[in-house]
């Protein structure tokens, strides 16, 4: 079994955000519960909205592009300024859905600028009267807040009560291991006393995690020594040929790093992390 320490240095945990403090509060509070150097945040959330935020541990950090720029979904309740009936306000959202061109918000921490996300689905769960519980999976990067009221300038109103985060990548709420604050405190204060079991069974290893959002390659041992110190890979590294631009690379078990491919004479592939 790994030795905690080095766990908590590579690995994450899918933390069920509460209403109230930022995602980088929740961040650096786990942090400082669990004295590491770094952690970090995966896609932020606003702090009135819930939900599902993965936070990576250590040097796991150093993985959170590959896991971050993947879709989302949201179930929110949304309150519309003119009472429409259910089927034309069904129509008007399918409007949403799809290639949008959306101008992020004032707020936001992006370039204000008009571009183009998709929202795979924006549909109502429920009605009643004003107020719409809908379901919404979007590309990365989309606002649901903005999609609302988007929405709402074509039916005489629309503004977002409530949101909460389902689905984050790989990351969802219906994971055995996504944790409550509450829950996460205690297994602090468990592991203070020596139980490190209920942490444990929070942390996600981030050599695991990182299987689920890319491929994998498997490499030989040949120059396995040279590799972990940053070399290049070469077609005789591999135990197979490499068939994927952007990969994880493993031998046998053993998390190496993760590898772009290249055509530079007999390199294929050079690293963009690398797990010494």
């Amino acid at each position: 079994m790994k030795q905690l320490q080095n766990l908590l240095n590579f690995s994450l945990i899918n933390l069920d955000k509460p209403t109230g403090p930022t995602s980088f509060q929740i961040s650096q509070f786990v942090k400082n519960s669990l004295h590491l150097a770094k952690t970090s945040h995966m896609g932020t959330l606003d702090p009135q909205v819930t939900g599902v935020l993965p936070v990576t541990l250590g040097r796991a950090c150093k993985l959170s592009e590959y896991f971050m720029h993947k879709d989302k979904k949201y179930v929110g309740i949304m309150r519309i300024h003119e009472d429409l009936p259910l089927a034309k306000l069904k129509k008007l959202m399918k409007e949403f859905t799809g290639k949008i061109t959306q101008l992020p918000p004032v707020k936001s921490r992006v370039k204000r600028a008009f571009r183009e996300r998709e929202v795979k689905q924006f549909e109502i769960s429920e009605k009643k009267g004003k107020d719409v519980l809908f379901v919404s999976e979007v590309q990365a990067g989309t606002y649901i807040r903005k999609l609302c009221s988007d929405l709402g300038e074509k039916i005489g109103g629309a503004h977002m009560l409530e949101l909460r985060r389902t689905k984050a990548s790989i990351f969802s709420e219906n994971d055995d291991n996504f944790v409550n604050l509450y829950d996460f405190e205690k297994a602090v204060n468990a592991l203070n006393e020596g139980n490190e079991t209920p942490l444990r069974k929070m942390l996600i290893p981030a050599e695991q995690a990182i299987q689920k959002v890319l491929p994998v390659a498997k490499l030989s041992n040949k120059n396995l020594g040279q590799i972990l110190t940053g070399k290049p890979l070469c077609e005789e590294d591999f135990l197979e040929p490499l068939q994927d631009d952007l990969f994880a690379a493993f031998h046998e078990d053993k998390f190496i790093g993760v590898y772009r491919a290249v055509k530079e004479k007999d390199i294929i592939a050079r690293a963009e992390f690398v797990f010494n």
